[in-house]
């Protein structure tokens, strides 16, 4: 059973609400700092790395790019009241873009101070960006079109979806295709399922879509089965081994993880699957489902 439906204003609009308490609001909330490139460019940065990636965001938004905060710190942006403890000093950046403004972003980082690894870019930029403000030794790494790691899945036609970060479904994707899954992307799930509902569509940005969901994990078994094994671990953390102040709001959640987590997966195993799915069940574990993400250098050159 779905948790009754309570009205989740949107982001854009919960940023806003938090500007009197100091929390991120996408404009800058710290003075400026400003850093010289090798290439003489002059751009300013913010030492919180959340508050930077939603200036990031916004300018991005004010050039007609489409841009998105995804990573970590998109889960504290979409969940603004979340009282856990980061470590924001040391967080990276991660963005989501399409290939269409792949060039405008990149031009955009490096008036805005940062600098690109030519090499880097040279070679994988058609899927992957990688820049660091050289200042802060703060890295930031754009994904284009889509996510690859132990499983993928495409964002390009996504990006308009919700305001500042991927939507709400993607951004848990993002942290259940993870087949060795951590303690910290555990959290980062269970707090955007304590506070935003599951519903069979987006809901304009403000609610995780089952149909995204169960359309990856009814045609791919690889992703059904990293989903249902990272749901039965979140499971298990939210009912019994939740640490003090992991998953504190400073009021009630909105929803019961447990609860959130019992529905997700009646949806994805009640969900009709596809032959190719029916026909991969059969060989189940005796064939690696996953992909093993590839390790890259970056070199800055």
């Amino acid at each position: 059973m779905l948790s009754a439906p309570v009205a989740v204003p949107t982001l854009r609009r919960r940023c806003a609400r938090t500007a009197k308490s100091g929390k991120y609001t996408g404009r800058p909330v710290e003075t400026t700092a400003r850093q010289v490139t090798s290439s003489g460019v002059v751009g300013p940065t913010l030492g919180d790395p959340l508050a930077e990636a939603l200036r990031l965001v916004a300018l991005a938004n004010d050039r007609g790019l489409q841009v998105r905060l995804m990573g970590g710190l998109a889960f504290h942006a979409r969940v603004p009241d979340w009282t856990a403890t980061v470590d924001r000093k040391r967080r990276d950046i991660d963005l989501a873009t399409r290939s269409k403004d792949r060039k405008a972003l990149s031009d955009l980082m490096v008036a805005e101070g940062y600098t690109a690894d030519r090499q880097y870019n040279a070679l994988y930029g058609h899927k992957q960006l990688y820049f660091v403000d050289e200042a802060r030794q703060r890295p930031v790494d754009v994904l284009v079109d889509r996510l690859e790691m132990a499983h993928r899945f495409e964002f390009a036609d996504r990006l308009t979806v919700a305001a500042v970060t991927l939507p709400p479904a993607e951004l848990l994707l993002s942290k259940l295709q993870v087949v060795k899954i951590n303690r910290k992307d555990v959290l980062d799930a269970l707090a955007l399922l304590a506070d935003y509902p599951l519903a069979d569509g987006d809901e304009a940005g403000d609610a995780i879509s089952l149909r995204r969901i169960t359309g990856l994990t009814s045609n791919d078994w690889g992703w059904w089965r990293t989903i249902t094994n990272n749901l039965d671990n979140l499971q298990t953390i939210a009912d019994a081994d939740l640490q003090p102040g992991e998953l504190e709001f400073g009021r009630p959640p909105r929803f019961r993880p447990s609860a959130q987590i019992a529905a997700l997966r009646e949806a994805v195993d009640g969900a009709p699957k596809s032959t190719k799915w029916k026909l991969r069940a059969r060989v189940g574990d005796r064939m690696v489902w996953y992909e093993e993400p590839e390790e890259v250098e970056h070199g800055r050159g």
